[in-house]
């Protein structure tokens, strides 16, 4: 997609039917850093095909793995332990999950080179987090010419204590402990499902990691790691994205290929707002009953509600008789789409970290642009219940993040073009 593409939504149909869930972005991103450290030839399947995860392949092939991207949706990587230690500035640069490859670098080759990331605007998302716990494990860190160069001249266990449950801080020092000598402590780690999917691919390669889930990781170091074939989980928060497009459009909408666990904050709010919500062992399925009620929601780290469904639940709400409240806590300037919904007629006032949502009875279609993914999804949504056509400008966002997207909402019924 061009930057100047635009999708057109004929809003006001209500959608119905199923949907398959691709895989987690989020795990398939530190998964595939992972193959740097984890030898030998496997597959890892259910990896969504996204811009973001094709930037991954070449850094891994840049790296000296070899891998390539399947059409069925996997990855063929074939690690012989031949490893380089500087990431090329062009990739790392255009998307800030690469920063992933350090600690796979390190437990591999004890000297990282990374230039600091890009990525989505949506706020500080800083390092230090990952540096900290790097010089726990005794790792000499400094910065020059855009570049963060880490080298060690070996990996010793640790007990790393992180100011915040950072989700990529957390995943970075388990990759690095997994490989070092000794025992490492990280408390006050991250919880989100996707760690947890990391932490078994390493598990299955050798490693010996227990606390997952829980805010007290533990890693005792092994000697080397061997793949097997692993399968990513799904996309909880794609699940959230579609289920929440029945919900607007005053539809029925299932999702398959995902249970209810790792959505269990979004149904929460679902049932309080009055969604009829129904889940088997592998599908969860949401319905218009009722008219929706007004709620407050607060994003919180994982078990909370995720800080990735915020900006898709406001456009749900802008519709909501009565007055709902968001508070983000996660990322300071994450309400860049309030001003966008406000085009299609939203009443929302926002004051630093809240958001104070008055709902109308309608949208009406306009022409606005996503300003990053999360916004771009609850552009869309509003597209799909405003009356009139919307135009969407900017997709470029929405390539990075959801698979195939606007072919499924298609699939369910939706008119866009």
């Amino acid at each position: 997609m061009s930057h100047n593409s635009r999708l057109i939504i004929n809003g006001g149909q209500s959608l119905h039917g199923t949907v398959r869930c691709s895989g987690a972005k989020n795990a398939a991103l530190p998964i595939l850093a992972a193959c740097l450290m984890v030898q030998g030839d496997y597959i890892v399947h259910n990896v969504p095909n996204l811009a973001d995860i094709r930037i991954m392949v070449r850094m891994l092939k840049a790296l000296g793995v070899h891998a390539e991207y399947l059409s069925s949706g996997s990855v063929r990587i074939s690690n012989s332990g031949s490893i380089k230690h500087i990431a090329p500035y062009e990739l790392v640069t255009s998307m800030r999950a690469s920063f992933f490859v350090a600690g796979p670098l390190l437990a591999q080759t004890l000297h990282a080179k990374v230039p600091l990331p890009g990525g989505c605007a949506i706020g500080a998302r800083p390092l230090d987090l990952h540096l900290k716990g790097f010089k726990a494990l005794g790792v000499d860190v400094s910065i020059e010419h855009g570049f963060v160069d880490m080298k060690a001249s070996s990996l010793k266990g640790a007990s790393i204590c992180l100011d915040f449950p950072s989700v990529g801080a957390t995943e970075n020092v388990m990759m690095a402990a997994a490989l070092s000598d000794g025992e490492t402590v990280i408390s006050n780690a991250a919880r989100e499902p996707e760690i947890v999917d990391l932490a078994e691919f390493l598990i299955q390669a050798g490693a010996v990691i227990t606390g997952l889930g829980s805010s007290t990781i533990t890693i005792q170091g092994v000697p080397e790691l061997k793949g097997a074939d692993y399968a990513v989980m799904p996309d909880r928060i794609e699940a959230g994205t579609f289920l929440m497009a029945g919900a607007i459009t005053q539809g029925d909408v299932t999702v398959e290929g995902i249970s209810k666990e790792p959505l269990e904050a979004c149904i929460q709010k679902y049932t309080e707002m009055g969604l009829g919500v129904e889940h088997a062992e592998n599908s969860v399925r949401v319905f218009y009953k009722e008219p929706y009620r007004s709620v407050s929601i607060e994003t919180m780290p994982y078990p909370g509600f995720p800080t990735d469904m915020q900006a898709q639940m406001m456009a749900l709400l802008v519709l909501v008789d009565g007055v709902s409240m968001i508070k983000e806590t996660i990322f300071e300037n994450r309400f860049m789409h309030a001003n966008e919904l406000m085009r299609m007629g939203a009443n929302i006032q926002v004051d630093s970290q809240c958001a104070i949502i008055t709902g109308v009875s309608q949208l009406t279609g306009a022409e606005v642009k996503m300003t990053d993914l999360r916004a771009g999804a609850a552009l869309i949504l509003a597209g799909l219940a405003a009356v009139g056509d919307t135009y969407i400008y900017d997709l470029f966002h929405l390539e990075r993040g959801y698979e195939g997207f606007t072919d499924k909402l298609i699939e369910l019924g939706a008119q866009i073009r």
